[in-house]
């Protein structure tokens, strides 16, 4: 794992999996404006993905993984 210093834990939800990790968030920025700014893919650090549901299993665990931005229904600063 990574220091967390400046990024900011994100809860994705996609129409399969929670998806719980960091983003790089410029100091003063807010989520919104991070999404706004990304292109096709999203980066998440540090991320667990679990099963869709509120028992969903969790899948995988990565030091990085990229998100389609297409597929993001949800996010959410921790």
């Amino acid at each position: 794992m990574t220091t967390h210093e400046n990024k900011t834990k994100v809860t994705i939800l996609t129409g399969s999996f929670r998806i719980v990790g960091y983003i790089d968030v410029l100091p003063g920025a807010r989520v919104t404006d991070f999404m706004i700014e990304s292109k096709e893919f999203v980066v998440v650090m540090d991320v667990e993905v679990f099963e869709a549901g509120e028992a969903g299993r969790k899948v995988l665990s990565a030091p990085f993984i990229d998100i389609n931005r297409n597929h993001i229904q949800i996010v959410t600063a921790c």
